[in-house]
């Protein structure tokens, strides 16, 4: 037995057959628990949770004191998630969230906030970010803040709110949720 031995002769045999009990002994909590699956083709994406987005934008439109927009995006996207936040600092303010995943399965962030751009880019972000490029969608100036090894950042200024874009979709799908914004009209 391991104990019996002196330390300096106690080999890798001794210490797998060590492990063999601790192994098993996780294997039958996480079978009792079935907190675990085997899956060896990867992990399989579950189903998208339901969200629905009409109704936390007309309610956000109604609490926040800043125009709220609810942009018509392809009917193959699915509102996913919704949030409200504070972003903090100077020119800071209320922030509405929502979210999207595009037909190809990316996800998208839009944000709307009283913020300054100044303000709503770090707090998103979690750092500062420069500038690198604006573009054009639906007659509205849309800067974006591209980092490397960071998902991008759009955002446009509407006058008495800021628009801010972001995640993992491309190009295009957010040039499309760029130019669904410029069409929406705020919620009454």
């Amino acid at each position: 037995m391991a104990g019996d031995k002196p330390r300096y002769l106690q080999d890798n045999r001794d210490i797998i057959w060590s492990l063999i009990p601790l192994v098993l002994f996780i294997v039958i909590i996480a079978g009792i628990a079935r907190s675990c699956s085997f899956s060896p083709g990867g992990p399989t994406s579950g189903p998208v949770p339901q969200f629905d987005i009409n109704a936390a934008l007309t309610f956000d439109a109604a609490e926040l004191d800043f125009p709220i927009r609810n942009p018509v995006v392809p009917d193959t996207w699915q509102p996913n998630s919704g949030s409200r936040g504070t972003a903090s600092g100077d020119g800071g303010g209320d922030v509405s969230t929502v979210g999207y995943i595009t037909d190809t399965g990316t996800y998208l962030q839009l944000s709307q906030s009283s913020a300054t751009e100044e303000a709503l880019v770090p707090w998103v972000a979690g750092d500062r970010r420069a500038s690198t490029g604006a573009d054009f969608y639906d007659g509205n100036s849309w800067v974006h803040y591209d980092e490397e090894g960071s998902e991008p950042i759009w955002v446009t200024d509407l006058g008495d709110v800021r628009v801010l874009v972001t995640g993992s979709g491309s190009t295009d799908e957010f040039a499309t949720l760029a130019t669904a914004v410029g069409q929406a009209e705020p919620i009454d």
